[in-house]
């Protein structure tokens, strides 16, 4: 199986000192990865915030040196926003984007929010 990485995922495996990341480390070991533009662009922009303190060269780096040593999958977003599952509510739209591109591409989406109902979520085991 291939695992979509959602964002915060992808933080958490990337920022060590990231309170989950030792629960990603120990579960991604051995499994096939994946990341698209969107967990990308989020992990950019999250990375960059006071609280991580990252500037834009930096989180592009740590991403970058990552993808060349992990060489995780790429998924393009080429599923149309209204043709994803419709979320139960706005706050879960990206989340259930996310989870039917996933769907869409036979993977499931790795994540650590235990509120995301949808038949591709996969909650990384603590």
């Amino acid at each position: 199986m291939i695992y979509l990485l959602d964002v915060s995922t992808l933080i958490a495996l990337l920022w060590e000192l990231h309170v989950h990341n030792e629960r990603v480390t120990c579960w991604q070991n051995g499994e096939e990865l994946a990341v698209c533009p969107l967990t990308e662009l989020g992990f950019l922009r999250i990375s960059t915030q006071p609280s991580f303190g990252a500037s834009v060269a930096e989180a592009r780096k740590m991403l970058r040196d990552w993808k060349r040593a992990r060489k995780p999958h790429f998924v393009p977003c080429d599923l149309d926003s209204l043709d994803s599952d419709e979320p139960p509510g706005g706050m879960q739209t990206m989340d259930f984007y996310l989870a039917s591109l996933a769907w869409k591409h036979g993977m499931r989406l790795a994540t650590l929010d235990e509120g995301i109902e949808h038949k591709a979520v996969f909650l990384i085991p603590t």
